[in-house]
């Protein structure tokens, strides 16, 4: 063993070792933090007996960037439980916790082991760090099997040519798999119910509560670990709802399929302040480290009755957008390269949040694209600093606290506002990653990078993803506790008609613009006037720190001789 895991983590070697078997490894698999699943690759090649795993806790790896401690918390549990459930199966297993890199600790380990097996990392940043191992031999790769799809899939899907189309992606996987077709047509005649599925929630049909979980010691743990080590890191750690063992996975997916799923189409743009999570299933943190597979969540799905606006929409998520952003994220090195341009950093904007990258960090930042030349600094309301607008720190006050919210406050609520204020890309997509509990880079930046703030330009989006107060209005009850009236007074209508104004000239060739384009060159030169003032006094405002109120917005009347 490496390091010091005996001081942080005595029950889990206490547990690991009471199973302990001494018999021959033939092979031994690295297991990522992401790929905890025995049922596919190396891992499921010979009998358990026969097999070691190696699981690493690098707090280099935590302390790369803030991560929100629940986030954390995910991980680390799901980790030691999942050695310890594999233990009990039979697996010998070599768990390493240490202050190292993953590259430099499983090199040590190599040294007692031999080659070392794995899966191909999910992340680029995983995949860039383990890179020399891979070519000195150290670590023999394997496909990664957790995902439905393959290169080609996209090539075929997309027909090989920019820019890339999701429903083009989605509809070809459809008709190879036959999921929801019939005779060569998409059950209900559309591949996409997406327009149906937009209706605000007014407290009726009843959202579900999600399951609570009761810890157990090596949860308990775990968390310890974390509030010593990271305890300056962002929010907080609850263990009463976080599924940490194969056992919590299946009963979350059981409430999933019994109590959300009839209801997760219609509802499935709503948000509102009584239920953080509406019909929304949470899985995500969960299949993104594979502790539910994307097949066996599809299949059941399939199997069940369902309405089909719910059954495609769910479908949707998983088949379609899910495996398209990780292939747009891979084909562009994380938006590292494109074409002969190179968008690459040297340091991590996180330094700017008091978080250096550590010594073993061998991350470069990520990329800076920027296609909109956007410059606003990340203001303090979303770090929970009030904004006045009960939208945005509603939403954000629920990140703080849980990590988590579902796609539409993610988008419509804070992307979208990041967007109409210019903020950065680079610090908004940090802060995604490190606020989100199921946020991983192949995920993270291409949502943000490419359909949050849209710095990635056309690749693959068709138009920026913004709206004014009234898409807010109608699809929640957030206006109804805020100071600003949605339809008079509040900024973020202003605030979408000042960001046309500024671009119109990179999206007059957009067939998707082209209407809201029209409405805009009828708007008056003095309420273009207003637009431009509203953006500068809250951009000026949030960038200090102020909350914003109508009086603070008021334009001042420009003396006329």
């Amino acid at each position: 063993m490496i390091g010091f895991q005996e001081a942080h983590a005595p029950r889990l070697y206490k547990a690991l070792a009471a199973h302990e078997r001494q018999t021959t490894v033939k092979k031994w698999v690295y297991v990522p933090y992401d790929q905890l699943n025995t049922s596919l690759g190396p891992v499921c090649e010979l009998a358990p007996s026969e097999t070691g795993l190696i699981l690493i806790e690098s707090l280099a790896k935590g302390k790369r960037r803030p991560y929100h401690q629940q986030k954390l918390a995910l991980i680390l549990c799901n980790q030691r439980h999942f050695a310890l459930e594999q233990a009990q199966i039979g697996y010998r297993i070599h768990y390493a916790m240490t202050a190292d890199s993953y590259a430099n600790t499983l090199q040590q380990i190599y040294k007692v082991t031999g080659q070392i097996h794995m899966m191909e990392a999910a992340e680029y940043e995983l995949r860039k760090e383990l890179e020399p191992l891979i070519q000195e031999g150290v670590i023999r790769l394997h496909p990664n099997e957790t995902w439905l799809t393959q290169e080609a899939d996209f090539d075929a899907g997309t027909k090989g040519k920019r820019p890339w189309r999701m429903d083009l992606f989605y509809q070809y996987l459809r008709r190879k798999t036959n999921i929801l077709m019939e005779n060569g047509k998409p059950v209900g005649g559309k591949y996409s119910l997406d327009g149906e599925n937009r209706k605000p929630w007014k407290g009726t049909p009843p959202a579900p509560q999600l399951p609570r979980f009761q810890p157990d010691p090596i949860a308990l743990e775990a968390k310890a670990l974390i509030e010593k080590v990271f305890h300056n890191h962002i929010g907080t750690i609850d263990l009463n709802h976080l599924p940490c063992t194969q056992a919590h996975a299946e009963t979350l997916w059981r409430w999933v399929q019994d109590e959300c799923l009839v209801n997760f189409g219609p509802y499935e743009d709503a948000m509102s302040t009584q239920s953080k999570t509406l019909f929304h299933s949470c899985l995500s943190p969960l299949i993104n480290l594979n502790r539910l597979l994307p097949r066996k969540i599809i299949n059941d799905v399939l199997a069940l009755d369902l309405p089909l606006s719910s059954k495609e929409g769910f479908i949707r998520q998983v088949l379609g957008w899910r495996e398209f952003m990780r292939h747009v994220h891979r084909k562009t090195h994380g938006f590292r390269r494109l074409d002969e341009q190179e968008w690459s950093s040297e340091v991590s904007p996180c330094a700017k949040w008091g978080h250096p990258r550590p010594a073993h960090s061998t991350s470069d930042g990520g990329s800076l694209i920027n296609a909109l030349d956007y410059q606003t600094p990340l203001p303090e309301a979303f770090w929970g600093k009030e904004s006045g607008l009960n939208c945005l720190d509603h939403v954000v006050n629920q990140v703080m606290e849980t990590g988590f919210t579902h796609h539409i406050p993610r988008l419509m609520v804070l992307a979208n506002i990041a967007t109409l204020l210019e903020i950065q890309p680079r610090e908004i997509t940090d802060w995604f990653w490190v606020s989100f509990i199921d946020a991983y880079d192949w995920v993270v930046e291409p949502n943000v990078l490419g359909m949050g703030t849209y710095a990635t330009g056309p690749l693959f989006t068709t138009k920026p993803y913004i709206a004014g107060s009234n898409y807010i209005n109608k699809m929640s009850d957030f206006c109804k506790e805020c100071a600003f009236h949605p339809k008079k007074t509040c900024p973020i209508t202003r605030l979408y008609w000042a960001f046309l104004e500024r671009h119109k000239s990179k999206f007059k060739s957009n067939f998707r613009l082209s209407m809201i384009l029209r409405t805009l060159d009828k708007r008056s030169p003095d309420n273009k006037a207003i637009d431009a003032f509203t953006f500068e006094q809250v951009r000026r405002q949030l960038s200090n720190a102020q909350s914003l109120t109508p009086e603070s917005l008021t334009r001042q009347p420009v003396e006329t001789k």
